[in-house]
């Protein structure tokens, strides 16, 4: 994908100058932390009614060049690609930190109009986003492979002609189906991009169309390190995190930080 090389590029100067300290992949989520106080986090992909995909040789990652494991992020091997996203994360900690919070997602809501009326499509399952939804009357439409929900062609006839609104995950850029599933979008759907795996670097995806990209920058290193060695999930590293949104210049309406700002 176009956007692993944009994420390589524009993380490679920072990689030049650190090490990794820490790779922890947890049974839901993987962390990496870098030797200048970085952290993290991105989704431990397995491929859907197959077994984890062991990396066919042993790499310890950790006291090494930051740019070894960066380079995996153009790797085929999705275990190895969920190492190289955490890093990507971790290598933009400083500027994730310094982004505005959404926690109980109130400006999703309302910059993208989730209300009755409103048609979203939605990749991955997103539990609490689908209790609201339904909350509202709005129309849902899920695709979610790895829980057997929907069907791809018709979730794309939905994208070109249906939906207002796609709520995009991240994992999409594990698996490497971004650019596929939004080159299917009409080019008036608003297109968000959320989960922890969302790197806040809004440059690398140029090239599409995403209005917002909603993350999770770990707040308490140690105890969402903790959580993922114990197999946690989003709602507990959310205790120890804060949810980060970036709304683009592609945005009708634009709040917190933005490229150039």
């Amino acid at each position: 994908m176009e956007v692993d090389e944009h994420l390589y590029t524009l993380m490679a100067s920072h990689a030049a100058r650190v090490t990794v300290e820490q790779v922890c992949m947890g049974l839901r989520y993987t962390a990496v932390t870098t030797s200048d106080g970085g952290i993290g986090l991105a989704y431990t992909y397995h491929q859907p009614k197959r077994p984890a995909a062991r990396p066919s040789t042993y790499v310890d990652y950790e006291g090494r060049p930051a740019m070894a494991l960066l380079e995996k992020i153009k790797s085929d091997g999705p275990l190895e690609r969920s190492q190289a996203l955490a890093l990507v994360n971790a290598l933009n900690y400083g500027q994730a930190l310094r982004l505005p919070e959404d926690p109980d997602n109130r400006i999703l809501y309302k910059t993208f109009g989730l209300q009755a009326g409103c048609k979203v499509a939605m990749v991955g399952y997103f539990g609490p986003l689908v209790t609201y939804l339904r909350k509202q009357k709005a129309a849902l439409e899920i695709i979610d492979l790895s829980r057997g929900l929907g069907d791809k062609t018709q979730f794309y006839k939905k994208l070109k002609a249906w939906a207002d609104v796609l709520l995009l995950t991240a994992t999409s850029l594990l698996n490497s189906t971004t650019e596929e599933i939004v080159g299917h979008a009409h080019h008036t759907v608003k297109i968000i991009m959320l989960g922890p795996s969302t790197p806040m670097v809004a440059e690398a995806f140029r090239h599409l169309p995403i209005r917002m990209f909603a993350g999770t920058v770990p707040i308490n290193k140690a105890q969402v390190l903790k959580a993922i060695r114990h197999g946690m999930g989003t709602r507990v590293i959310h205790r120890f995190s804060k949810k980060a949104y970036w709304l683009t210049d592609k945005s009708e309406s634009r709040a917190g930080i933005s490229s150039g700002e």
